[in-house]
């Protein structure tokens, strides 16, 4: 019988002072390439372009989402195939085909009436560098640039496209207070 198992205990553990950074996030900037996927170009026969996702992330961003944090997508790229994904992720605030991503993240921001303090934003290249550096809480894969590299508070186990976003996500709520009473919900 379901009610006689012991409540789940979560096992995850990050350092204290990266949960106290990321206490404030309200707002999450993802790229995607390299990030919520593994940075590959696919292509079909017919030049049609194909990503790959993982499903750890996506459930992650949904979590966010009931958790009151926004994902937000900001990628130098455009494709059916992430716009398919983001709508089925019921991801609304993104910007798509833009090189220039701090003014991007700067209109989302204020569209939500946050700033900087607020966000976390999380990539793995020189385009993401200015949102990295302006963000409260700045996370990458361990494949993103030295120069993404150097500028992160935390630096992800799992890599892009391949459980990366989910980290991040977990991070998030148990530094929100809210993983562990998820857990328990998703394990009844």
């Amino acid at each position: 019988m379901l009610s006689d198992l012991p409540p789940l205990r979560p096992t995850l553990n990050f350092a204290p002072e990266l949960l106290l950074r990321a206490q404030p996030v309200r707002v999450v900037f993802f790229d995607v390439d390299g990030v919520l996927t593994d940075g590959g170009l696919y292509f079909s026969e017919s030049g049609e372009s194909l990503k790959r996702f993982h499903t750890l992330d996506g459930h992650g961003m949904k979590l966010l989402q009931r958790a009151g944090i926004t994902p937000a997508v900001i990628s130098g790229r455009d494709s059916a195939p992430l716009r398919t994904r983001l709508a089925a992720l019921g991801v609304t605030h993104m910007r798509l085909g833009t090189e220039d991503k701090r003014p991007a993240a700067e209109a989302l921001l204020a569209e939500l009436g946050l700033d900087w303090s607020a966000a976390a934003a999380m990539g793995d290249d020189w385009p993401d560098l200015p949102m990295l550096r302006r963000a409260a809480f700045a996370c990458v894969p361990p494949e993103a640039h030295a120069e993404a590299l150097s500028v992160a508070h935390h630096i992800t186990r799992r890599s892009g496209g391949a459980g990366a976003v989910r980290e991040l996500c977990d991070l998030l709520l148990i530094a929100r207070g809210v993983y562990a009473r998820e857990l328990q919900q998703a394990a009844q």
